[in-house]
């Protein structure tokens, strides 16, 4: 079995997810896809023709976000015809999984040059589901379009299901928000640093103009005080019918835990923010990097995929780290470097605490509560937060991995080259 090494890893900055009001929001999907894969392009010199796939990963399928975006930003981006590509989806965990499904196929031999990445805007994807809520054609809520599914296996509202694993493993409003308040924190400082500037790239338009050059999302000016004032914000959904006629959303977390009581916690400020983004990874095989002369920043070490309680749905990011651990022969005093998407407080804080892990190596530089959360994007945008952070350390192994819909969770390992 070849290596799969990481050569480059690119993202845009992230624009509010608001139509409109966000910088990027009136990008065409598949363009700001473009903009990620024409800076892999440009920046390695790359013979595209020789890029054996795109792996693309999209959670909003809908609209202009539907079909395969992967083939069609290639295109866009100027890639040669010969590159194909293909679209997924593993909902939050999307671009993890794309990065691993190319590794896996050029540690397999099957490959030399892969394209792996995704993107989300969530400000199309709001408004083109207010669309169809309105035109009566909107489904409320995961798998309530299925009866047969949740009568099996209930899925919730997911800031539901984060309230429901707050008051299930007891953690206080109090410490979800001291951990909104530290992601502000170190978010604020990488960005001052700089610490993100290899990684990311100014989004332009066909003349050149930028669109969006910097952060958008972030509110350095958070504190303890401020967000002890925000009201919950997904109370709105405890007896709200996850479908017309069918069982509200605390009905459904009920149906498995009967006799839990969830209690409104998480708000805007202790969950992931709604922006617009897209992420790419440039992957190749040793002998063509040697051949090529592209440098190697890292190694794929490891890659796992798990599932957890559908119901919970938030669970998985400590099974998947367990294993994927596993899997390299590795223990968790080996990561110098945790990613943990920061979907809500909860999922980190328990992530924390059932690993025993030192807060100083989990997110060190923020997380989606200060930056927010490109749904299809995240995953390898954290990929390489961690790779930059290594570099930038002088670490050896990062893992990253992320909560994503439907109980699941994946995970990968690289080490710094």
């Amino acid at each position: 079995m070849t290596e799969a090494y990481i050569i480059d890893a690119v993202r845009t900055p992230r624009g509010l997810g608001k139509m409109g009001k966000g910088a990027l929001s009136q990008m065409h999907p598949e363009h700001l896809s473009a903009s990620v894969l024409a800076a892999l392009k440009d920046r390695n010199a790359i013979d595209t023709a020789e890029v054996d796939d795109v792996i693309w990963g999209v959670s909003a399928a809908l609209g202009q976000q539907a079909g395969d975006i992967g083939r069609m930003a290639a295109l866009d981006a100027g890639y040669d015809v010969k590159a194909g590509g293909v679209t997924l989806n593993r909902f939050c965990g999307s671009s993890i999984t794309s990065t691993s499904l190319a590794a896996a196929m050029i540690k397999s031999g099957m490959a030399d040059l892969m394209v792996a990445g995704g993107m989300d805007m969530l400000s199309y994807a709001g408004m083109y589901g207010m669309k169809m809520r309105e035109a009566g054609l909107g489904s409320a809520g995961m798998g309530a379009g299925n009866p047969r599914l949740q009568a099996k296996h209930p899925q919730s509202n997911q800031g539901v299901a984060a309230d429901a694993i707050a008051a299930m493993e007891g953690f206080t409003r109090a410490e979800l928000e001291a951990l909104g308040v530290e992601s502000q924190r170190r978010a604020a400082l990488a960005i001052a640093e700089g610490r993100f500037d290899r990684s990311t790239i100014t989004v332009k338009d066909d003349e050149g103009n930028v669109i969006l050059d910097h952060e958008e999302y972030p509110r350095p000016e958070t504190t303890a005080e401020s967000l002890a004032q925000l009201t919950p914000a997904f109370e709105m959904f405890y007896d709200m019918p996850s479908a017309p006629g069918g069982k509200t959303y605390v009905q459904l977390i009920n149906q498995v835990y009967p006799e839990l009581e969830i209690k409104p916690i998480h708000h805007v400020g202790i969950s992931s923010g709604v922006v617009d983004g897209a992420s790419a990874i440039l992957l190749a095989s040793r002998d063509y990097a040697k051949s090529h002369g592209l440098t190697p920043r890292a190694r794929i070490v490891a890659m796992a995929e798990t599932g957890d309680c559908p119901t919970l749905m938030l669970n998985g990011p400590v099974p998947a780290a367990r294993k994927v651990l596993a899997k390299a022969g590795l223990t968790v005093a080996d990561i110098d470097v945790f990613e943990v998407n920061e979907a809500f407080a909860v999922v980190v804080e328990k992530f924390i605490r059932d690993l025993d892990l030192d807060r100083a190596r989990v997110n060190p530089n923020g997380g989606s509560m200060a930056l927010g959360h490109p749904i299809g994007a995240t995953g390898a945008m954290l990929i390489g937060t961690a790779l930059d952070e290594l570099e930038r350390t002088g670490g050896r192994y990062g893992l990253i991995t992320m909560c994503a819909a439907g109980g699941m969770a994946p995970a990968i390992i690289i080490e710094r080259v």
